[in-house]
């Protein structure tokens, strides 16, 4: 298990690319809980919402790093993941993260979507990341292991994944 100065030396130390799996349909994290509340009461989104990220984003592709994910959905969409694609997403790529969507609503793609949300380094590096079924992040832990099946999947995961912008343009 990593420590959370342990993790953010592993995330900073990638050379050149950062990549997540982002499984989970709800996140529920004590820092984004006003933010939520908020975007479901239907208020504006604060200006400042999401900045530290967005700053080390806007870093990481200044120094020639890329930094991406693919979103796994399934419709309907649940109210964190709505909240997702109003308020944190299109900042995220605003800074310069590359996001893709997977909607594995019919179940076609030859993935482990299992819930398993994990972050890759380098393509040398895995990262897990554990949640409780309502989306509570308990711990991140290090992959001891082979590196293939991982490198395949995001590939996978890449190749199935559309562009945030065409899929919300697609699905609304």
């Amino acid at each position: 298990m990593l420590s959370d100065g342990e993790w953010r030396k592993v995330f900073d130390a990638f050379q050149y690319d950062a990549w997540r799996f982002e499984a989970q349909p709800t996140y529920t994290m004590p820092r984004e809980s006003e933010n939520v509340a908020r975007f479901l009461r239907g208020e504006d989104k604060p200006v400042d919402h999401n900045a530290k990220w967005h700053t080390r984003v806007r870093e990481y592709c200044e120094a020639g790093k890329r930094i991406g994910r693919v979103r796994v959905v399934r419709r309907p969409l649940t109210e964190y993941q709505r909240y997702q694609f109003a308020w944190g997403i299109p900042g995220n790529i605003a800074a310069g993260e590359d996001i893709r969507i997977l909607d594995v609503t019919h179940n076609e793609y030859d993935l482990p979507v299992t819930g398993q949300d994990w972050w890759m380094f380098d393509e040398s590096t895995v990262v897990h990341l554990n949640f409780r079924p309502d989306g509570t992040q308990i711990g991140r832990e290090m992959h001891e292991g082979g590196m293939e099946q991982f490198r395949t999947w995001k590939q996978k995961a890449l190749a199935a994944a559309i562009p945030f912008a065409e899929y919300v343009k697609e699905h609304g």
